[in-house]
């Protein structure tokens, strides 16, 4: 027998096993040890009242009345005047039974992954202004049900933003806001072409999204110019998906040829161009590179986030379409907005609008950049045979390994502590390119004081020189 659980006004809800043996005297006591003895009443946990128990359980009071003096007796349980019973403080029970955590869950000590940024280096204060002057501003109907494009107020933010900083060709009407770059593949996915062109390095993460749409990716090699986008017309494909800003993993843009080869491409076959611009403010060594889709807007579809510049855990990104298939995207989407918070809409269009978000673009470029020379410096000094790519831009660099040393690189590192991805973890698998031993190396996401430490541990993972 099992009692659902005494709600006392003069003590703790109560369940108990009863066993459904004896007489209700003996399950009660004994039902009251093992609650105990197994620690779900812990030390001082008042108990119901003899009433309150009773009128449970069905039994009399007298019976409660019994098992509490005897439990108490027994040292089980205490009793004073106006405090109640209580379960006896010397009565401890043996501490939970804690499993081992399995190696594959530990968090690495040092935290290399790509892709990320410092999240310490957050702008708090700055946020949490823009949070209180935009909620304060924001008429009624924000409250209300959300509208699938995004909320008025980022979407003119951005579009003012993007035009000056990124060189799109944007109104506001052509922007839907989502939950982040893999949410925009998601809701692009039932609109793309059978086909879809892809870089033969990149996140297979990605690659995934668009295969569960029902669409086969074709890999395009790269170089030192980025995607070799003159074999599209061999690739039969409808569309292509490029990071033109900062190839992503290898590093580099995607060059000024190319970039109008790309659109030529489109515009003969029809095709459709999916431009990733994941850390297009972070450059170093470069001028600035506008996105392609100012080169042809109806061909471009223009996908962005703040989840490198500003916080993964934020969840708002942005897609600028051609205007034929906004109707089409938000089809998709819903009739109302299920992903992205209205507030979180609101405090990044202030932030963006008082120019919070480009002072901390800028700050962070400082930062960024500063741990990019560290990082080659240290590996000048204790691995000047590893060469170094990538770093002209973006949150990562490529460590160029000799040939055959990846694994056991990623395993010197696993005993080390350090997280860091392999480069044949990108790989298309039907990529005909040469395969490429490296590692794929974050520099944004350790936080400033441990920065030292990380890249000393990396080094020493390194294989030595020949």
């Amino acid at each position: 027998m099992t009692n659902p659980g005494v709600n006392s006004p003069t003590g703790s809800d109560l369940h108990l096993e009863l066993s459904g043996s004896g007489s209700m005297r003996s399950q009660l006591m004994h039902a009251v040890r093992e609650a105990v003895r197994s620690g779900r009443l812990p030390p001082d946990t008042r108990l119901p009242s003899y009433r309150a128990l009773s009128a449970d359980l069905g039994i009399a009071r007298n019976t409660v009345a019994e098992v509490y003096s005897e439990l108490v007796e027994e040292g089980w349980l205490t009793a004073r005047q106006g405090s109640g019973t209580r379960v006896a403080r010397r009565v401890a029970p043996p501490p939970p039974h804690r499993r081992r955590p399995r190696p594959s869950s530990r968090r690495p000590i040092h935290d290399l992954a790509p892709s990320s940024p410092d999240a310490s280096a957050f702008p708090r204060a700055a946020w949490s202004t823009s949070a209180r002057r935009a909620i304060n501003a924001a008429p009624s109907e924000a409250f209300g049900v959300g509208d699938p494009r995004g909320r008025p107020e980022l979407r003119d933010a951005l579009a003012d933003y993007l035009a000056r900083a990124r060189g799109v060709r944007v109104d506001a009407e052509l922007i839907v806001i989502c939950a982040g770059y893999a949410h925009a593949l998601q809701l692009l996915g039932p609109l793309l072409p059978s086909t879809v062109a892809v870089e033969s390095y990149g996140l297979a993460f990605h690659r995934d999204l668009i295969a569960g749409a029902g669409i086969r990716t074709v890999p395009l090699s790269i170089d030192e110019r980025g995607a070799r986008v003159g074999d599209l017309s061999e690739k039969s494909a409808g569309a292509v998906l490029l990071t033109p800003a900062h190839q992503y993993p290898t590093g580099g843009p995607l060059h000024a040829l190319r970039r109008a080869a790309v659109v030529d491409w489109a515009r003969t076959a029809d095709g459709l161009i999916l431009e990733d611009d994941y850390d297009g403010e972070f450059r170093y060594d470069r001028e600035p590179i506008g996105a392609v889709q100012g080169l042809d807007p109806d061909r471009v579809i223009y996908l962005g986030s703040i989840s490198k510049s500003l916080s993964p855990s934020l969840r708002l990104g942005w897609m600028v379409l051609p205007d034929r298939m906004i109707d089409d995207v938000l089809a998709v989407k819903g009739r109302r907005e299920l992903w992205s918070s209205a507030w979180d809409q609101l405090t990044l269009a202030d932030f963006i609008s008082c120019g919070s978000y480009e002072r901390h673009l800028r700050r962070m470029r400082g930062v960024y950049r500063g741990r990019r020379d560290h990082l080659a410096a240290a590996l000048t000094e204790h691995a000047p045979h590893i060469r170094v790519s990538g770093i002209a831009a973006g949150l990562h660099a490529v460590l160029e390994l000799p040939e055959g040393t990846e694994h056991t690189t990623l395993a010197a590192a696993r005993r080390l502590g350090v997280a860091v991805d392999g480069l044949s973890a990108y790989r298309h698998p039907d990529s005909t390119m040469p395969h490429l031993d490296g590692l794929v190396v974050g520099y944004g996401t350790p936080a400033e004081h441990a920065f030292s430490s990380a890249l000393e541990a990396l080094c020493l993972a390194l294989p030595p020189a020949p």
